[in-house]
């Protein structure tokens, strides 16, 4: 992680120092391997490092970094977390010369070379923070997703420091810096210039079409072959580490596909079996659907379990983490995973966020009024990722010293994803386009995977439909948060809740509740930290905008489980539904009279899942026992032998129970 202050004037030199130092100390969580702080020799201009080496992994790859005149002077220096994929090429292309080993090391002569360029020039995930000693000109930058997080703050007008910038990549570092008197999130895709008079500006560099034009509708078609190349290429390139990393594994659909092509990058390159990992209260869906794909690859999978009340436990500390009251039900589990993935001396895994956003994989996206709206819509959610998916696979897993890649938000492969016509990316699940499979959500990934000769999974994986995380780690967990909610909040605060929210009360006693233990967590700088955190009423993940698509929503609280939308099969007995999944064979057999249109179209749809997907919802939908799982290492399995699709070795699954409090 890094921290940065500039222009940053008040208290004395000593108190301007310890200042930065704590707000370094405060995400040293994402950079346990070292600390480094540069200060300029008058020390108003702060550079602060936390490393996670993963490249270059030598003392030579410590940051700050700079560029030296020939008195050794720095010329430029600079910080940057994230990961820089086309450092080698842009030092081959622009006659750069590099001073250190890791990847970072070629911002700054890249920034000599090509000035307020630089953050379009690079292809990865970064923020980066650049202080030019010539003319005091400080540059700072962010990746085209928010894919590593970024914020800025800025000092109180009429005081000395009214031109401070500072910077972080967590805001829990402005929690104990008085000068900061407000903050807010860097934008993704932006870079800022702030000249030596204080003067300041903020640009965008990322502008694909598909983002900045409202009116733009793709049309082109997709290509299946393209698609399948171009995530091949883009999971290769997130191979460059010289750590032992491994894959998240929760058996869905783009976890899977991630899984297996690396399977295959590191059966290409005679690698040991890579790690995949998965957890889940016991009888969960995903470990099921984890177990059968790591078979399947013969990926070297280890298998956790939590229970309930670990998950609540954990509550307070991934609130403070994520630095949000959203996407808790999926952020708790992947903070328990990453705390044991860090165990096994793991540093960096492979993730499958991105591909619902872009290709409109979440099951209200069957309600799609249009092909229009749905393009609309998937603009919407993949512009908004960095306070949502992205912000919590970066934190969560950053929480415990892991870095997360995400291949489906690679430049080239996003644009790609946005530039497909939508009405190949609707959904329809009596239509079959390929004569064979209903037309899913994801359809076009699924069908440029869809290679029978050469599998790259087994085929009800491949056209299994969507389930999201926090559900299918184990619809107790989240059950349970509701109900815990339910007696943490009395009927007489969330009646009041108006009055202690002011600005959008929660609509659901657990948000409120999630909402409290933030405000506590960050009451020093509450008004700017709320202001990060999204706003407004979501249904099975939509945007607040996709409400308007049915009326029913509208009038509703709202959400965030999949199990919110009547295509999802294992929504009976879930709040919002009124049809029972055990009346499909019912309906099946012609007794559906009486039945509103909405029931019917969900059965139609839940209908046309395999029956094998069907029978699983429903085993599923049964309560896992919230007893403790007794921990298990049962003895060494056999697995798939290598073939010609890129499965690995034979491996055997590890399983454990895992216990943190």
């Amino acid at each position: 992680g890094i921290v940065a202050a500039i222009r940053f004037l008040s208290a004395s030199a000593s108190r301007r120092r310890q200042a930065l130092l704590a707000m370094s100390k405060n995400i040293r969580h994402r950079g346990p391997d070292w600390s480094a702080m540069y200060s300029t020799p008058d020390n108003t201009v702060f550079l602060g490092h936390e490393r996670l080496a993963l490249n270059g992994i030598t003392s030579e790859g410590d940051q700050p970094m700079h560029v030296f005149d020939a008195d050794g002077e720095p010329i430029i220096s600079w910080v940057v977390n994230g990961e820089l994929y086309n450092h080698k090429a842009l030092a081959e292309e622009f006659g750069l010369k590099l001073d250190y080993t890791s990847d970072s090391a070629v911002v700054g002569p890249l920034f000599l070379a090509k000035g307020f360029e630089t953050a379009s020039l690079l292809d990865g995930k970064f923020a980066v923070a650049i202080y030019d000693h010539r003319d005091g000109t400080f540059y700072a930058g962010r990746d085209h997703m928010g894919i590593s997080p970024m914020y800025i703050g800025y000092g109180a007008p009429g005081t000395e420091n009214e031109n401070a910038i500072f910077v972080s990549s967590e805001m829990k570092s402005f929690n104990d810096v008085e000068e900061v008197d407000s903050f807010e999130a860097f934008p993704p895709g932006h870079y800022l210039v702030q000249k030596a008079d204080g003067s300041k500006q903020f640009e965008q560099w990322y502008k694909p079409r598909w983002l900045v034009d409202e009116t733009y509708v793709p049309d082109k078609p997709a290509d299946h072959a393209r698609l399948r190349d171009k995530l091949h290429a883009a999971v290769e390139k997130r191979f460059m580490a010289e750590v032992p990393f491994g894959v998240l594994l929760s058996g869905g659909l783009d976890s899977s596909l991630v899984s297996s092509i690396a399977c295959r990058v590191a059966a290409s390159r005679n690698m040991p079996p890579l790690k995949s990992f998965v957890i889940g209260i016991k009888g969960a869906p995903d470990l099921d659907a984890a177990r059968e794909v790591a078979d399947f690859l013969g990926t070297d999978h280890y298998e956790f379990y939590f229970t309930a009340q670990e998950a609540l436990d954990a509550l307070r500390d991934v609130v403070y983490h994520i630095e949000s009251w959203e996407q808790c039900r999926a952020s708790v589990p992947m903070f328990l995973l990453s705390r044991r993935i860090a165990a096994l001396g793991i540093k960096m895994v492979l993730s499958g966020e991105g591909s619902d956003e872009a290709l409109g994989g979440y099951l209200y996206f069957h309600e799609a009024p249009s092909a229009e709206e749905f393009h609309r819509e998937c603009v919407r959610k993949t512009s908004r990722l960095h306070l949502w998916d992205v912000n919590r696979a970066n934190k969560a897993t950053m929480a415990w010293g892991i870095e997360a890649r995400v291949p489906f938000l690679d430049q080239v492969f996003l644009d790609e994803m946005m530039n497909i016509d939508p009405n190949e990316k609707t959904i329809d699940l009596s239509e079959k386009p390929d004569g064979v499979h209903p037309k899913l959500e994801k359809y076009v990934l699924r069908k440029a995977f869809d290679t029978p000769e050469n599998p790259y999974l087994p085929e009800n994986v491949l056209w299994r439909q969507k389930e999201q995380f926090s559900d299918g780690v184990g619809y107790d967990w989240v059950d349970s948060l509701r109900a815990y909610a339910e007696d943490e909040v009395t009927d007489e605060q969330f009646a009041a809740r108006a009055e202690r929210f002011p600005d959008d009360p929660p609509e659901t006693k657990e948000y409120y509740l999630l909402r409290s233990i933030f405000e506590e967590e960050f009451a020093k700088k509450v008004k700017s930290a709320s202001a990060t955190v999204p706003r407004g009423r979501s249904i099975a993940c939509s945007t607040p905008e996709a409400l308007a698509w049915k009326e029913e929503w509208m009038n509703s609280a709202g959400d965030i489980s999949g199990r919110a939308v009547n295509v999802h099969a294992s929504s009976d007995g879930f709040g919002m539904d009124d049809l029972a999944m055990d009346d499909l064979t019912v309906f099946a057999n012609g007794n559906g009279a009486g039945a509103s249109a909405s029931q019917k179209k969900s059965v139609a749809a839940a209908s046309a899942l395999p029956e094998a997907t069907q029978q699983q919802r429903r085993q599923h939908r049964q309560q896992a026992p919230r007893t403790p799982p007794t921990a298990r290492r049962g003895a060494p399995k056999p697995r798939a032998a290598m073939n010609g699709a890129g499965r690995v070795a034979s491996r055997h699954l590890r399983t454990s129970t895992i216990r943190l409090h």
